[in-house]
């Protein structure tokens, strides 16, 4: 099996650290990644906010779980190596009220289930020494969370990745998929491209690439936009580090946050609005093919109905700045609509069942000699490099 060729449909982080990791194992495989954009990291992977994720969120022995423990070691690791950008500043998750102080102590059970370490319970007199102009009652303080910049882990990937006799090519979209005897060939708008497996990694057309397979879409992704807005420079102090809200369970999305960027300032948000295209980054970007595969899915009018006022109100927060500036002061009251400026936006490649749930775990589908990545969200970044070696372990199981 040393000598087996895999070919990799996505050149974002864990398409990336798909193909560190099998190299790491096999070190004469013959790898290649075929990424559409004319770059790697360009949507997904680059266009969230920069945070390194610890593992205080998810389920207790989930895979997101595992991953993000496992993953950001990893991750500071190879930054630490490469000299990437890159500090462990910790956050703040903030409760505004009792009964988000009862659900914040459930979180930090569950943070000490998943093994995160040095949490520590705030007062309002404690934690507002830290952060002086945060709101709120109580405070759990996550001292492993951190910032770092993306877009260099998966340049200093590539350069690996080639430096070991890999390849990755970019402006190669995958249009057909097709088994062989021995594995796949896959026709691209840059040849075609031989290997003994497939791994699809290709984020917000993983379902597409799981039927160019032959194989049913089970799930089917669904874009959501999440639209941030930046702190204005002379405003920026008012946010030291990272200031998070308690997650409501009633809602499948966290809220609006503050993050320090990598690189200087300060993002504020996301919201969550159905994007009418998989890469609709703006308001105005509409592809009516992707806004028909998410229309027509009776998946999404079962979300719909189950949760129509928090679509409602995502919705009019994405076109009222006084709104969102409403939501953002539960979290730091003396922020002002005059200090938001416009920033950017991503787009969330959600995986979404028949019945209207959000897939939340880390969903894989395999199929002979084929490894699907259907659904990876956060802290898909954060744990890239340790959910390569997972794929890379369940891909070499397929191929004895």
């Amino acid at each position: 099996m040393a000598q087996t060729g895999i070919v990799i449909i996505g050149g974002g982080l864990i398409g990336l650290g798909t193909a560190y990791r099998w190299q790491q194992r096999f070190p004469d495989a013959r790898v290649t990644v075929l990424e559409k954009e004319d770059g790697v990291c360009r949507h997904q992977s680059g266009n969230n906010s920069g945070v390194l994720h610890c593992g205080l969120y998810y389920k207790p022995g989930s895979i997101k779980a595992r991953m993000a423990v496992g993953g950001i070691r990893q991750m500071i690791a190879f930054c630490q190596e490469h000299k990437i950008a890159h500090e462990v500043c910790g956050k703040l998750v903030v409760a505004t009220d009792q009964a988000e102080v009862a659900r914040l102590k459930d979180l930090e059970q569950r943070g000490k289930q998943n093994g995160l370490e040095g949490l520590r319970w705030m007062t309002r007199e404690e934690f507002r020494e830290i952060e002086p102009h945060a709101g709120g009652i109580a405070a759990l303080r996550v001292p492993q969370e951190g910032i770092v910049d993306y877009p260099a882990v998966a340049a200093t990937l590539v350069k690996i990745i080639e430096s070991n006799g890999g390849r990755v090519l970019t402006g190669a979209r995958a249009m057909k998929c097709r088994p062989t005897p021995d594995g796949w060939m896959v026709e691209t708008t840059k040849g075609e491209h031989e290997g003994s497996l497939l791994i699809n990694c290709a984020g917000l057309y993983s379902d597409r690439v799981t039927e160019l397979t032959g194989n049913r879409r089970e799930v089917r992704i669904v874009p959501f936009r999440g639209e941030y807005y930046k702190i204005r420079p002379e405003r920026q102090n008012l946010v030291r580090h990272l200031i998070y809200p308690v997650p409501d369970p009633k809602f499948p999305f966290l809220g609006v946050h503050y993050t320090r960027l990598i690189h200087g300032g300060v993002e504020c948000g996301p919201n969550a609005v159905l994007a009418f295209a998989r890469e609709g980054y703006r308001k105005s970007d509409i592809k009516v093919g992707d806004l028909w595969d998410a229309l027509s899915y009776p998946g999404l009018w079962n979300f719909l109905r189950r949760y129509p006022r928090m679509c409602f109100d995502e919705l009019r927060r994405s076109f009222s700045k006084q709104l969102f500036c409403e939501s953002l002061q539960k979290l730091v009251p003396e922020i002002r609509v005059e200090d938001l400026a416009t920033g950017g936006a991503g787009v969330r490649a959600q995986a979404m069942s028949p019945n209207g749930d959000l897939v939340q775990d880390f969903h894989f589908v395999k199929a002979r000699r084929a490894l699907h990545v259907v659904n990876a969200p956060s802290p898909g970044a954060t744990s890239s490099l340790a959910i390569g070696e997972e794929i890379t372990s369940m891909g070499a199981g397929l191929l004895t």
